[in-house]
């Protein structure tokens, strides 16, 4: 269908570990539409991470295909797939992986620059005001607090307008307080640039807010739970 951002079909992923493969993800097909947010739930080791990482071209399906914006990212050799994420995907991960020698706003403007944008620091100081931190921008990652770093993390993902913004436990580094402001950035996020959302999460609260809710138990999907109907 034409507003399949991501569909998956017959995805496995196969690890080498000490003691002889690992099968990771068994088999998953799913389908994720346009403009929709989607919240991974389920148990350590079930196998949301990897998930959201073949999503994301940055695990490779052992068989099976990935499909985003109706692009084969199992076709796809490291620098297509590195091309490929940078005009299209967003991706924030729990520990931010903010670039130390870099401020805030060097960072955020460096996907952009890679990207071939002359407009990268303009764009980049947006997204960084748009995320509260105006007055922070020179600062350097040591320099400021978690939530304050997830909000740089934030503001990179987004500042190129990606058609899917993939997070994997946003908020699992931070206290309460950070972590419901940066559940609300995300949204807002997703309603300011019309982003697709998949986000792994160990927080009810914020899977509550997604359209969907995918359930993953032992490398394979539970039946889904519409957000509304979750407890």
């Amino acid at each position: 269908m034409a507003d399949d951002i991501l569909a998956l079909t017959d995805a496995r992923l196969t690890l080498a570990g000490n003691a002889g493969p690992v099968e990771i993800l068994k088999g998953i097909t799913l389908t994720v539409h346009k403009g929709e947010t989607v919240g991974l739930i389920g148990p350590s080791g079930s196998g949301k991470s990897s998930l959201l990482m073949l999503m994301g071209g940055l695990e490779r399906a052992t068989a099976g295909r990935v499909l985003a914006l109706g692009q084969d990212l199992t076709a796809m050799d490291e620098d297509a797939l590195a091309r490929f994420r940078r005009g299209n995907m967003g991706v924030v991960f729990q520990s931010f992986h903010l670039i130390p020698t870099m401020t805030a706003l060097e960072n955020v403007a460096l996907p952009l620059e890679l990207a071939g944008a002359s407009d990268a620091f303009p764009r980049a100081e947006a997204e960084l005001a748009a995320m509260g931190l105006g007055n922070r921008m020179h600062h350097y990652p040591s320099q400021m607090s978690g939530g304050e770093q997830q909000r740089v993390a934030l503001a990179r993902a987004a500042a190129p307008r990606p058609a899917i913004l993939l997070a994997d436990e946003p908020t699992g580094n931070l206290d309460g307080v950070n972590g419901q402001a940066i559940m609300d950035l995300l949204f807002s996020l997703r309603d300011r640039h019309g982003a697709t959302l998949v986000l792994v999460t160990h927080a009810p609260e914020l899977a509550a807010r997604c359209d969907r809710i995918i359930r993953l138990a032992d490398g394979r999907l539970a039946p889904e739970t519409h957000a509304k109907a979750a407890e």
